[in-house]
């Protein structure tokens, strides 16, 4: 039961980070997309790669704490599981958006969780090394 607690904490900070970082992704999202007018599937991933380079530094200093893995080597693998995610995220908002018709915000609001997740759980398990602790 005890390391319950920290692991409930840790998830409620990546949370309360990662919400942070993904408003600024949609925010940027917006302005990309109906602002400058760039197609919705390239403004999807320069916003990504905008908000999870900020969500890194607060997750690195805030969330994972403890973690013996270098900043070089964790800022890589925390992009190389980003890519996977904005991979993801991006065919899945071209289905959304271009079969189902969605709006692209709305299609971006539901594919976050799955990308999250999948970001929160490869970071604590593979990349950061601190589950548990």
């Amino acid at each position: 039961m005890m390391s319950e607690k920290p692991n409930f904490k840790r998830f409620l900070k990546y949370s309360g980070v990662g919400i942070s970082t993904f408003t600024l992704d949609l925010l940027l999202l917006y302005i990309f997309t109906d602002i400058f007018l760039w197609n919705y599937i390239v403004a999807t991933g320069v916003a990504f790669a905008v908000a999870i380079s900020i969500n890194y530094f607060f997750s690195r200093h805030f969330v994972f704490k403890g973690t013996l893995t270098s900043a070089r080597v964790s800022y890589f693998g925390f992009m190389a599981i980003a890519l996977i995610g904005i991979s993801f995220a991006m065919v899945t908002m071209y289905a959304l958006v271009e079969i189902f018709q969605i709006q692209y915000l709305i299609s971006r609001v539901m594919v976050a969780g799955i990308v999250g997740m999948w970001n929160y759980l490869m970071n604590l398990y593979v990349n950061f090394k601190v589950a548990g602790k």
